[in-house]
């Protein structure tokens, strides 16, 4: 796990915010196979601490966030970045900080961004999501109009379980995804944020149709319940679904497809069990509570997913791939008819823990890693 940080504000993060920097040319990291499939693995960008989300601009830039607080704008060619200012304070301890990020489907109408993070607040922090206006003037970047538009509410000191994910959905919403912050009890009580997926529109409003819309059985933002700790999520092109990847405990991860109003079980049913070798809740299965579409037994700690809709490896093509923290690999999974039908396991300890996958502009696929001196790298067919 990564070492307790000090939380820290972009804006106070120091004079490189201004100074555009010069990092080291990418470099090839040489050619893998698997399933008969040669691919290659370079080294986009280097020299980052803790990548976390990222995301590509039109015009073939990008935005990385480090776990600590800052976000970069990274050129095309990846040899240069400056620190976008404006990013709002973080408490960056234990799994928290600057978590996910994603451009809005219509920035080059919008200019917007949207990310989450481990907000501050009474009692200790809470996962959070936000929406802002990426400003760039020569030299310098910077979030304008900076706003919540999801938060969980109760605070706690845990340092565990934050999540998180934003995802635009097809039809102009945006899902959110919440950890149970180490509290698992708190997965099942539908008038709290915690251990669930939400739904808000761009605006942070509710959208009419969610399922507690009303508010009276649940939180109304709330779409899913009974999630432990979801740090995957990607829309499925061809349906335009929502599927997500949580973290079990000692075994459990699972892949789930959530649909309004479900319940997803967590802590009463779990293919994983404690730490301490002890059965999870009732077992596995238990009327009322949905089976996962997919899971490991021992886990594999996931995170990053993201259906592969790029030509670079064309066989790969419809493939989900899911990034590994603790196994330090790429799972490929075929999918067929909603249903996972075959898995291979693709840089098994090369790169380190792998955190977030994105399509790339250019058909490839590019993945982060999660350590000290991270780095974003992309995959291609093999030359």
């Amino acid at each position: 796990m990564r070492a307790v940080l000090t939380g820290v504000s972009s804006t106070v993060a120091g004079a490189l915010a201004l100074t555009a920097i010069t990092l080291a040319p990418a470099s090839a990291q040489g050619v893998h196979e698997a399933g008969g499939v040669k691919f290659t693995v370079t080294r986009a960008v280097a020299d980052l601490s803790y990548p976390w989300g990222f995301d590509f601009l039109p015009d073939g830039s990008l935005l990385v966030n480090e776990v600590e607080g800052r976000m970069w704008l990274v050129s095309t060619d990846g040899e240069r970045r400056i620190e976008v200012t404006g990013v709002p304070r973080v408490r960056a301890v234990g799994q928290g900080g600057l978590l996910d990020l994603v451009v809005a489907p219509d920035f080059g109408t919008s200019g917007r961004v949207y990310f989450t993070f481990s907000e501050p607040g009474t009692g200790g922090a809470g996962t959070a999501a936000a929406t802002a206006r990426l400003l760039r003037e020569g030299d310098t970047a910077r979030l304008a109009d900076v706003a919540v538009i999801a938060r969980m509410e109760k605070k706690t000191g845990s340092g565990r379980h934050f999540g998180s994910r934003i995802v635009p959905a097809p039809d102009g919403t945006l899902f959110v995804t919440l950890g149970d912050r180490g509290d698992a009890d708190r997965a099942q009580d539908p008038k709290d944020h915690a251990g669930s997926v939400l739904r808000v529109n761009a605006d942070g409003s509710i959208p009419d149709d969610n399922p507690f819309a009303d508010g009276a059985k649940a939180l109304p933002e709330i779409w899913s319940t009974g999630h432990r700790n979801i740090q995957g999520a990607a829309i499925e092109p061809s349906t335009g679904l929502l599927w997500t990847v949580e973290h079990g405990a000692r075994g459990g991860d699972e892949i789930n497809r959530p649909e309004a109003g479900r319940n997803y079980g967590w802590p009463v049913i779990s293919y994983g069990r404690h730490y301490s070798g002890l059965r999870i809740g009732v077992g596995a299965q238990a009327q009322g509570y949905e089976q996962p579409l997919h899971y490991w037994d021992p886990s594999i700690a996931p995170s990053g997913m993201a259906f592969y809709t790029g030509d670079a490896v064309p066989q790969w093509r419809g493939s989900l791939f899911v990034g590994a923290l603790k196994d330090q690999l790429i799972s490929r999974l075929e999918v067929e008819n909603g249903e996972v039908v075959a898995e291979e396991q693709l840089v098994v300890g090369d790169y380190g823990r792998i955190r977030t996958l994105r399509n790339g502009p250019d058909g490839t696929l590019w993945f982060s890693t999660d350590e000290g001196e991270g780095a974003l790298y992309r995959i291609s067919g093999a030359r």
